[in-house]
């Protein structure tokens, strides 16, 4: 793959081994076969808490230079906080992550609902202390997609730093009926905000949840990988990560979507799955 990056927003589940993975794949090396397959991946579990050294070294080591984890801010940081007085966690959070080195996408901060318009001061006074960087902000207050003005002040605050907004696409999900507890959850989870897709910086970062029926979501994935051409096109570099209620069936979603950008650009191929397995180590003659 080449000029965008693709992934899911997980890459440990261990019922993809024989499925994505080879019969037999080792817990620890999940990550490892994961990034033979796509060249990024969404960290979510940063939301939760920030990971110690030993955990980044070993995602370090498992990944090539080319692949890029984009991380969620800590939710000490952005819920509890709410950007405020949080330089401390925001250290911390940034000086862990830092050893990764070129492996770090944009980094996002992901906003509560509660989070408006008369807070966008706290937002650019935040941004303009963080250190120089790749970042991203997904909002979720209802005026950033409805009210006109309260939308392009938030642009503006985010294109005058050169940060991504989050194109958040839930529409497919959303569409879905049923009683799945998976699919009642993840609709509880991820809100059915309009979609709106500004490119307000050079690394846009899409999150699109999909409908559990893959083919459900064919015209939103079309109309999707259409705009990420033209954005490639354009020369900007996006992140993009498939979402699925349980997220078994991301990695397909995500091959239907490069599927698609490559009628518009060249981007390369996706490996093709299940991964065969891991050659033997040579051993030594011994005579």
């Amino acid at each position: 793959m080449q000029r965008y990056f693709l992934g899911c927003p997980i890459w440990g589940r261990k019922d993809w081994i024989g499925v994505l993975f080879p019969r037999g794949t080792p817990a620890d090396e999940l990550l490892a076969r994961y990034a033979e397959l796509f060249n990024a991946v969404e960290g979510n579990t940063t939301f939760y808490g920030i990971p110690g050294d030993r955990t980044v070294a070993r995602w370090r080591e498992q990944t090539p230079p080319s692949f890029r984890f984009c991380f969620k801010f800590p939710r000490a940081i952005t819920h509890e906080r709410r950007l405020r007085d949080a330089g401390g966690e925001t250290r911390a959070f940034l000086d862990a992550l830092a050893p990764l080195g070129p492996r770090l996408g944009p980094s996002f901060v992901q906003l509560p609902p509660t989070f408006g318009p008369a807070d966008l001061p706290v937002l650019g006074a935040y941004l303009d202390a963080l250190p120089p960087g790749a970042y991203a902000v997904e909002v979720r207050h209802a005026a950033f997609f409805e009210d006109t003005d309260a939308r392009a002040r938030l642009d503006d605050l985010l294109r005058s730093r050169d940060v991504d907004r989050v194109v958040l696409d839930t529409r497919g999900l959303h569409s879905a009926e049923g009683t799945d507890p998976d699919l009642v959850e993840t609709q509880r989870q991820k809100p059915a905000v309009p979609l709106y897709a500004e490119a307000t910086g050079p690394r846009p970062l899409v999150r699109l949840v999909g409908h559990p029926v893959i083919s459900a979501n064919e015209h939103i994935l079309a109309e999707q990988a259409a705009r990420v051409a033209g954005w490639i096109a354009a020369g900007k570099t996006p992140h993009v990560f498939l979402h699925m209620p349980n997220d078994f069936h991301a990695p397909a979603l995500a091959r239907r979507f490069h599927e698609l950008v490559a009628t518009h650009v060249d981007a390369g191929t996706l490996p093709s799955w299940p991964l065969p397995p891991p050659a033997p180590a040579a051993q030594l003659d011994l005579f």
